[in-house]
This record gives C-alpha cells, sequence and structure tokens, in this order.
C-alpha cells in the first residue's frame, strides 16, 4: 500500500472515514484511537486537548445496523461534551492565566460533562420531537383526516422550527464563528479524503459541505420520520406525542443507516440527490473560515492522525494538553 502526506502526516491511499465538530474558537477531530481538539487562545498559540480513546462499552452493538446509530449518537454526545467543555474553559484566558481547578475531582467533573451532554441531547431531541406533534394536531388536525397529510404537516412544522432557530442563533457573534469552524472543520476532511496536503491554500480551495455532517443527519431524522409516523395511527394529540417519542431510536437508527447510504453513493450518478437535502441545511450551519481558523482545524486534524499512528498497537488512557 502507498501513501501520502498530508501536512507531515503520513496517510493512508484509502481514506479513513474522519469525523470531527466545532467547538468554541476551535475545532474536535475523532478518529480511531484519539479525539483532538485544536482551539485558537487570545495570544495566537494553538493549544490541544488530545484524548487517546478506551474501548468503547457499546462496541459490539455499534456494528449492529439499525442499532449503532442511536449507540453511537449517545457516545459522540458524551465525548464531545468535554470537548466543548474545554474550549469554553481555554479559549477566553489571558496568556499566562489558567481556569479555576474544579472543587471536584478531575474523572469526576469529566463525568459530568459527559452525562450532561447526552442528558441535553436526549432532552433536546424530545422536546423537538414533542412541539411540532404537538402544533400539527392542535393546528390542523381538525382540518385534515389523512395520516399521511398529516405527518407531512408535521414534517413541515419541524423543519420551519429548525430553520428558524438556526437562522436565530446564526445572528449571534459566537455562533457565527462557530459556524466559520464547522465550515473548517469540512474543508479539511475534503481536502483529505481529495488525497491533498493539508495545507492552508488547499483545504480553502475545498467546499465547506459534506455528506457525513451531523446538519444532514438531523434533516434525514425529519423525513424518515414522515414515512415511519405514518404506519402509526393515533387517537388523540398525548398519545400522538407519546407514540413519536417512543419511535425515537427508531427514526435515529434508520436516519442513521440512510446517512451512511448517502455518502456511500454520493459519487453515483442520480444517487448522489439524497445526500442534497442535507447539504442544502449545511448552508445555514457551516460559513467561509479564514486562514486562522484553517490553519486550527489543520493543527488538530494532523495531531489526531499522528496519535491515531502512534496508539496503533496500545490504547492506553490518556487526557494531555500541550501549546505551540
Amino acid at each position: 500500500m502507498t501513501s501520502n502526506r498530508s501536512g507531515g502526516v503520513v496517510v493512508a491511499d484509502k481514506p479513513i472515514a474522519y469525523g470531527g465538530q466545532a467547538v468554541i474558537e476551535g475545532v474536535m477531530f475523532g478518529g480511531k484511537r484519539a479525539q483532538v481538539t485544536a482551539i485558537r487562545r487570545k495570544n495566537g498559540e494553538i493549544e490541544t486537548y488530545e484524548v487517546t480513546r478506551q474501548h468503547s462499552p457499546f462496541r459490539r452493538l455499534k456494528q449492529i445496523p439499525f442499532i449503532r446509530g442511536l449507540f453511537a449518537l449517545l457516545e459522540s454526545s458524551a465525548s464531545g461534551s468535554k470537548h466543548l467543555q474545554f474550549a469554553s474553559d481555554r479559549y477566553d484566558l489571558e496568556p499566562g492565566e489558567e481556569p479555576q481547578e474544579p472543587t471536584h475531582s478531575k474523572m469526576g467533573m469529566i463525568l459530568g460533562v459527559a452525562l450532561v451532554g447526552v442528558l441535553s441531547l436526549i432532552v433536546g431531541k424530545a422536546i423537538f420531537t414533542a412541539l411540532p406533534a404537538f402544533l400539527a394536531s392542535i393546528l390542523f388536525d381538525r382540518w385534515v383526516s389523512n395520516l399521511i397529510v398529516q405527518n407531512l404537516i408535521e414534517g413541515a412544522i419541524k423543519t420551519f422550527l429548525l430553520l428558524v432557530y438556526l437562522w436565530l442563533i446564526s445572528q449571534t457573534p459566537v455562533v457565527k464563528r462557530l459556524f466559520q469552524y464547522h465550515g473548517a472543520e469540512h474543508k479539511v476532511i475534503n481536502a483529505y479524503e481529495s488525497g491533498l496536503e493539508l495545507t492552508v491554500t488547499n483545504v480553502q480551495k475545498q467546499s465547506p459541505l459534506h455528506y457525513r455532517c451531523g446538519s444532514s443527519f438531523i434533516i434525514l431524522t425529519i423525513l424518515v420520520g414522515v414515512v415511519i409516523y405514518s404506519f402509526f395511527s393515533y387517537d388523540n394529540v398525548w398519545d400522538r406525542i407519546l407514540t413519536r417519542l417512543m419511535l425515537i431510536p427508531v427514526v435515529i437508527g434508520l436516519s442513521y443507516e440512510l446517512l451512511r447510504l448517502t455518502n456511500a453513493v454520493r459519487d453515483v450518478p442520480v444517487l448522489t440527490y439524497l445526500g442534497y437535502p442535507g447539504l442544502w441545511l449545511q448552508k445555514l450551519t457551516t460559513r467561509q473560515p479564514d486562514d486562522d481558523q484553517v490553519e486550527v482545524a489543520i493543527a488538530a486534524f494532523n495531531r489526531m492522525v499522528e496519535l491515531d499512528q502512534q496508539t496503533a498497537e496500545a490504547t492506553p488512557s490518556s487526557t494531555l494538553a500541550h501549546s505551540s
């Protein structure tokens, strides 16, 4: 097997399906064995937070189709929360300043942050599922009796609420920059998957959109939900809401598989259009990054690949932080 170089890191010809997410003033990338967040400090330095992955308790479950999506989402939410906490604690500190030490143990803090991340995901998903169902029932069920049309209306309300929410938060300066880092994350992944050297110039030429993005997953859950809900009737608004909440794992599982499918066939004529709804939504959740933001994303990605290579044989649990 031959290889090429991406910004000093040797990568295989066949790209690995790396993932990532934007954080405050930075980007997190996750590999098979390591997760790395890089942020830009006030003094211009790039600081990284590095975690070597332990064996996942969901390792076997994440290999089972239609089930793996739910466990992958929960695990991603838990681990991502730790990186978001690191970024929010350190990005705005003055040079030489350190965050206040928590009064509880470090391990307890990490577990607490992870738990909050998972609970936030569950509560948020429940609200986003129940509210559109409630509004659709109260506003339209008296006029519409066809189950499929009712579900289409519910999906339209859910899409409308999502778009309004994203548009509103995108008007704030902090979220605007977060969306720029989101674009930088996608550009780095696209450059890597194209086999290009990870330089700022090469990365900036890439699209800020990507088929595997979580934004695509969100829109897929809406579309899949419309189809799944059509197989279940209800007697009243509360029955409708309860049915939707109980079907959340099913909708997530099917949406995850569809997301994998759209990524697998994105180069196939006609089938490439399956991923377009998610790409359209990403036009709201990504912005064009500047060169400094791209540099941070490259630093996170390169360090993640290096750690993945270094821990190929052994994966001890460790958490590190350094500046460059």
